[in-house]
C-alpha cells in the first residue's frame, strides 16, 4: 500500500502515545455534511433492500464517513502483533502456526468477527494461499466462513474487497477505501470506512495490515481483519443519550426536525434494527405546538418530509412538522389560546393621569403653602412639617407609575421604594406633630415643655434612617422582582414577589400605626388652634383603618384578581390614603386663605381658652414676635412665690384675730409697737379673704 514499515520498538512507543492521546482526538471533524446525508441514505437503503435487490446485484455498500475506532484499539493492536509475527516467519509455510495465531490472537479478541490472511506472489500479485477464520457461535449453526467471494488461487484478489486494496495501485500512501489514520499516530493498517456484507448480514469495518516479503522476491502477505459494529446505533439527536457508548458520533445533529421549533429525541431500537435512518422523534419545544399528531413526530416520516421538501414535491415539512409558536408568555400549550392577563391600557393610563396629575396637585399645593407660610394658620401648623408631609403624598402617588407597566425587577424596586418610603415620610411627619401636642397636654406641672421644630426634626430623622438603611439592605442583599401568578381565568401575569422582608416590613408599619392611632387617642379631647390636632387624627384613622381594609381586600376578597383589578385597588389606596389626608390637613388652611381668613385667629378656640401649649408648634395667641420662653417662665415662678407668701400671710392673720388672749411676741410683726392701727377680721365682708389676690 505504499507506506514504510517501523521497527518493533518504534510501534510500540506509538501505541501508547496513540492510547495516551486518543480520546483528545477528533474523527468527525471534517467530516462534510454531504458525506453524512449520502451515508444516512446507503443505511436507508440497506435497511430496506438488504433482504431484496441490494445483496443480488452487489456484495457490499460502503458508507463516506468514519466511525470511531478507539473501542476497537484492543483488536487492531492484537491484528498488528499478527502481522509483526506473520511477517518474522513468513506466510508460506507456516499454516499451523497461522491457524494458531488468528485463533488465539486475532478471533478470540470479543469485537472480531473474522480474519484473513493472503499469501500473494510479490512480482504479479496473484494469490498463492488464503487463510480464513471466523469467531466461534457468531451465526446460527455453528461456526463457518465468511464466504463474501470465493478467492480462486492463481487469479489477483478482487479489488471490490472494502478490505483489500493492492499498494502497487494505490497511487498515493492511503487508499480512498480506507479512513485517514488520526494525526501524530502511525499505525501498520488501515482501518475501512464502514460497510454492509450481505454475506455475513452485518455491518462491519475491517483493519487490514500488508505484510512485506522478506525480500526483494517471495511472497508478500495481507491480513485484515473483521469488527462487527451492528451494534452500534445510528444516533441523528444532538442531545446524549443514555446509549451515547454504543452510538455512532459522526450522525449527531443529522436530524431533520425544524431546530427552531422542535428538538430531537432519540428513539432506541426495539427491532434489533440498530443502524437504521429516521429512528428519532421530533418533538415541539417549550413554547411552540402543532395542532398535527400532538406535537410528536415520527423522525422516519420526517425525514421523507425533508426528502420532499428538497425536491420541491411537496411543503409538508413546514406545514406538518413545523411546530408553532404559542401564544406570548405561554411556556406550554396545545393550541393559539392566550396564556396572559390582557391590560386594558385606557383603563390604566386614565388612572395613571389621575395619580400623576395629584403629584403635580401636591408640588402645587407646596409651592402655595410656602408663598403663604407667614400666615397664621400655615404658621402654627409648622411650615416645614407640612412640606414634608406633602413630599410623601407626592412619593405615594408615584407608586402608580412604577406598577403600571408590566412588573419586572426595576418596577417592583421602585415599587417597593415609593410605597414604604412616601408611607414613612407622611406618616412620621403628622405623628410628630401630634405626639408634641400629646405631650404638652399630659404635662401637670407648671413648667412648659420644650419642643421646637428643630428638635422634632431630630426624633423624624433616625426613624427615616431606619427606613432608608432597611430599603437599601433589601435591595442590594435580595432584590425584589416579579414572579408569574395566575388569576380566575387561569392567565397569568406578573406580580412582585412578597417574602420576608415585606412581611417584617409589613409587620412594623402595623407596629408604627398602633402607637399613632394611641397618640391620636390620648389627644382626642386636646384643643389646638384650627381644630388642626383633630383633623391629623383623623387622617391617621384614615390611613390606618384603608390599609388594614386593603390589605383584607388582596388577600380574602381578591386574592387571584387580575392585573386591571390590582392596579385599580392600588389605586383606590392611593387616593383613600393620600388624597383625604391631603384634605383634612390641608383643605380647610386653604379654605381659610382663600377666605381672607388665613391671618386671623380662631375665634372658637380663642373662647375656649386654648394656650399656646397646646398649638402644634408652640405658637398660641401671642404678638407677632417670638416670645421668650425662658424669661416667660422666670416670671411664671415669681408670681407663684408671691402668691404662696400671700396664702401664708393669711393664714397668720387669721389665726392672730380669732385668738386674741394670745400676747404678741415682744419684736413680733403684731407686737404693740408694729401693730397695726386698724385690723379687720376675716371673717368680715371688708376683710382680707374677701379682697381679690391682685390687691393684697
Amino acid at each position: 500500500m505504499g507506506r514504510q514499515f517501523l521497527s518493533k520498538s518504534e510501534e510500540f512507543v506509538i501505541m501508547v502515545v496513540w492510547i495516551c492521546t486518543a480520546p483528545l482526538l477528533d474523527v468527525n471533524a471534517h467530516v462534510k455534511k454531504e458525506d453524512i446525508e449520502s451515508s444516512l441514505g446507503i443505511i436507508h437503503e440497506v435497511s430496506i433492500k438488504s433482504l431484496g435487490t441490494l445483496c443480488v446485484t452487489e456484495q457490499f455498500r460502503s458508507l463516506n464517513v468514519p466511525v470511531d475506532t478507539l473501542r476497537f484499539e484492543s483488536a487492531r493492536q492484537k491484528a498488528d502483533l499478527a502481522a509483526t509475527l506473520l511477517q518474522d516467519l513468513g506466510v508460506a509455510h507456516h499454516n499451523g502456526l497461522q491457524d494458531a495465531i488468528s485463533k488465539n490472537i486475532l478471533v478470540s479478541d470479543q469485537n472480531a468477527l473474522s480474519a484473513r490472511v493472503l499469501a500473494l506472489n510479490a512480482s504479479t500479485g496473484t494469490l498463492v494461499n488464503c487463510a480464513w477464520w471466523q469467531r466461534q457461535g457468531m451465526e446460527v449453526g455453528g461456526p463457518k466462513k465468511v464466504a463474501e467471494t470465493i478467492m480462486e488461487i492463481g487469479h489477483r484478489p478482487s479489488a471490490e474487497f472494502p478490505w483489500y486494496e493492492d499498494a502497487d495501485s494505490s497511487p498515493g500512501l492511503r487508499s480512498p477505501k480506507f479512513v485517514e489514520s488520526p494525526p501524530n499516530v502511525s499505525y501498520r493498517g488501515w482501518w475501512t470506512y464502514p460497510y454492509y456484507s450481505c454475506s455475513a448480514r452485518r455491518w462491519l469495518m475491517s483493519y487490514s495490515v500488508p505484510i512485506p516479503p522478506p525480500g526483494r522476491r517471495g511472497l508478500k502477505g495481507f491480513l485484515s481483519l473483521d469488527v462487527d459494529v451492528s451494534h452500534l446505533e445510528v444516533d441523528q439527536c444532538e442531545s446524549v443519550s443514555d446509549s451515547l457508548h454504543v452510538s455512532i458520533g459522526v450522525f449527531h445533529g443529522s436530524h431533520k426536525c425544524h431546530n427552531v421549533t422542535s428538538e430531537c429525541i432519540f428513539k432506541p431500537p426495539m427491532n434489533g434494527a440498530p443502524w437504521s435512518r429516521g429512528r428519532y422523534q421530533c418533538r415541539c419545544r417549550r413554547g411552540y405546538y402543532s395542532p398535527y399528531h400532538g406535537g410528536l413526530f415520527n423522525g422516519t416520516l420526517v425525514e421523507v418530509a425533508w426528502e420532499e421538501y428538497l425536491e420541491n414535491s411537496t411543503n409538508s415539512w413546514e406545514t406538518i412538522f413545523q411546530c408553532r409558536k404559542c401564544a406570548p408568555g405561554c411556556h406550554f400549550c396545545t393550541d393559539p389560546s392566550p396564556c396572559l392577563a390582557t391590560y386594558h391600557w385606557p383603563f390604566r393610563i386614565t388612572l395613571l393621569s389621575v395619580s400623576i396629575s395629584c403629584v403635580f396637585c401636591t408640588l402645587v399645593l407646596n409651592v402655595y403653602m410656602f408663598k403663604h407660610r407667614k400666615l397664621k394658620v400655615f404658621k402654627v401648623a409648622s411650615p416645614i412639617f407640612l412640606s414634608i408631609t406633602l413630599l410623601g403624598c407626592a412619593t405615594m402617588y408615584l407608586e402608580m407609575a412604577a406598577i403600571f407597566p408590566v412588573l419586572d425587577m426595576y418596577s417592583c424596586i421602585a415599587t417597593k421604594w415609593t410605597r414604604h418610603l412616601g408611607f414613612c415620610i407622611t406618616y412620621t411627619a403628622l405623628l410628630m406633630k401630634t405626639w408634641r401636642v400629646s405631650l404638652t397636654y399630659r404635662v401637670k406641672s407648671a413648667h412648659k415643655v420644650k419642643l421646637t421644630d428643630k428638635q422634632l426634626l431630630q426624633w423624624m430623622v433616625p426613624i427615616l434612617l431606619v427606613m432608608l438603611i432597611y430599603l437599601g439592605t433589601w435591595t442590594l442583599s435580595d432584590t425584589p422582582t416579579a414572579e408569574e401568578i395566575v388569576d380566575n381565568d387561569g392567565l397569568r401575569f406578573k406580580q412582585c414577589a412578597y417574602n420576608w422582608w415585606d412581611h417584617s416590613l409589613a409587620i412594623g408599619e402595623v407596629l408604627f400605626l398602633a402607637w399613632g392611632v394611641r397618640v391620636c387617642y390620648n389627644v382626642r379631647n386636646a384643643e389646638s388652634l384650627y381644630n388642626e390636632a383633630r383633623l391629623i387624627s383623623y387622617a391617621i384613622y384614615n390611613i390606618a383603618i384603608v390599609n388594614i381594609m386593603m390589605i383584607a381586600f388582596h388577600l380574602f376578597i381578591f386574592p387571584r384578581a387580575g392585573p386591571d383589578i390590582k392596579y385599580f385597588l392600588g389605586f383606590i389606596r392611593t387616593q383613600l390614603s393620600t388624597t383625604t389626608t391631603t384634605a383634612l390637613v390641608f383643605g380647610p388652611k386653604v379654605i381659610r386663605v382663600l377666605r381672607g381668613q388665613g391671618d386671623q385667629w380662631d375665634n372658637r378656640a380663642r373662647s375656649r381658652g386654648v394656650t399656646a401649649s397646646f398649638s402644634l408648634n408652640g405658637i398660641g395667641l401671642v404678638p407677632e414676635e417670638a416670645p421668650d420662653l425662658y424669661q416667660e417662665n422666670e416670671e411664671l415662678k415669681e408670681e407663684i412665690q408671691k402668691l404662696a407668701a400671700q396664702i401664708e400671710f393669711m393664714k397668720i392673720v387669721h389665726m392672730e384675730m380669732n385668738n386674741r388672749h394670745i400676747k404678741p411676741k415682744a419684736g413680733g410683726y403684731f407686737s404693740a409697737l408694729n401693730a397695726p392701727m386698724v385690723v379687720h377680721s376675716p371673717l368680715t365682708k371688708q376683710g382680707i379673704l374677701n379682697k381679690p389676690p391682685e390687691e393684697l
